[in-house]
């Protein structure tokens, strides 16, 4: 592993009453990473030595070759090493982001695989969850990954349900959904390690606002509920989204939040700007969208997953919201890729 300091120096300094060995954190970075998850990652970490003037963590980067890794938006990361066994006690994340059923091999999984084994902590950032389910890690566990990426992933592994929360760590297994989300969750290991105070002035330093809550709910198409802090329309909202694949009527949607047609009807127009059904229909579109993108599923079995009764019935709707069938939309993101 490369030598360097771990320590930067800093004008802010708490005084941290440990005096043991620092905990080593390996980053595993696959290709098409999204950048901002791996340093939202690794910047608390920065931070906690910095103020408290000495080396409380430790952190090394590896490729599966050992040679550069492009992340998704096109910067270009030297690792430390290749693949190699870490410390027993010590973390071990996969750094994941787009087309992530494209960018996990069997080389990397058998590693995650080992290391497990060996008694490390394992975790995923962002779609590292695809690599952690190829291991065989996450039944029945509870993790996350992010919202975007989830109907793909549940798609491809069933009996696999990812939370909505921002993280989860369950019996070591750690888990976020990338993001600003990566500097909660080492947050949250800083505080198990040394203490709020420390985690707090790290967040202080990082100009991070802390959701404070492992629970704590990744912002998609509930945003603008959850701002509004109604209840009946997030109820409705989350109805919505567990029923695609065989859509409710809205009088079914209204009784499950517990309020009539006409008051779901003003909710959203007051607070979305749209009616109930739109909204479910653009939700269903997305995630036609989001499967056509990242699995290889036919139009057919897209159509069935997002409660088409054709595909000739999904294809008008997604030629309306994107300009193109799904067939044609799919080629030419094939061609751009090529």
């Amino acid at each position: 592993m490369t030598l360097r300091s771990f320590v930067p120096k800093g004008a802010a300094s708490y005084q941290v009453a440990y005096d043991g060995p620092p905990r080593d954190v390996y980053f595993l970075l696959l290709p098409k990473l999204t950048l901002l998850a791996f340093t939202s990652a690794v910047e608390p970490l920065r931070v906690a030595n910095q103020v408290a003037g000495r080396e409380l963590y430790r952190w090394f980067v590896m490729t599966e070759d050992g040679g550069p890794v492009f992340c998704s938006c096109g910067v270009n990361i030297t690792p430390d090493s290749g693949l190699c066994d870490v410390p027993r006690g010590a973390l071990a994340f996969v750094c994941a982001g787009i087309e992530p059923t494209e960018t996990v091999s069997a080389r990397a999984t058998a590693w995650i695989s080992r290391q497990r084994a060996f008694g490390c902590t394992v975790g995923g950032i962002c779609t590292g969850a695809f690599a952690l389910a190829q291991a065989g890690l996450l039944e029945g566990r509870r993790f996350t990954l992010h919202w975007e990426n989830q109907p793909a992933f549940t798609e491809k592994f069933l009996g696999l349900d990812p939370t909505g929360a921002l993280y989860e760590n369950d019996r070591g297994l750690i888990t976020c959904g990338g993001g600003s989300a990566a500097t909660d969750m080492m947050l949250d290991i800083i505080e198990t390690d040394h203490g709020a105070s420390l985690a707090t002035i790290v967040a202080d330093m990082c100009l991070h606002f802390r959701a404070n809550q492992q629970e704590a709910m990744q912002k998609s198409a509930y945003s603008v509920a959850l701002s509004s802090r109604n209840q009946h329309l997030i109820a409705a909202m989350r109805y919505m989204n567990d029923h695609l694949e065989a859509p409710a009527e809205i009088a079914e949607v209204a009784a499950h939040a517990r309020i009539s047609r006409r008051q779901l009807e003003r909710l959203f127009t007051t607070h979305v700007g749209t009616t109930p059904a739109q909204f479910y229909m653009d939700l269903r579109i997305a995630r036609a969208h989001a499967l056509l993108n990242e699995t290889d599923m036919t139009v057919a079995e897209i159509a069935a997953a997002t409660g088409f009764n054709s595909t000739s019935q999904l294809a008008a709707r997604f030629r309306k919201r994107f300009g193109a069938a799904p067939r044609a939309y799919r080629k030419s993101w094939a061609a751009r890729r090529a």
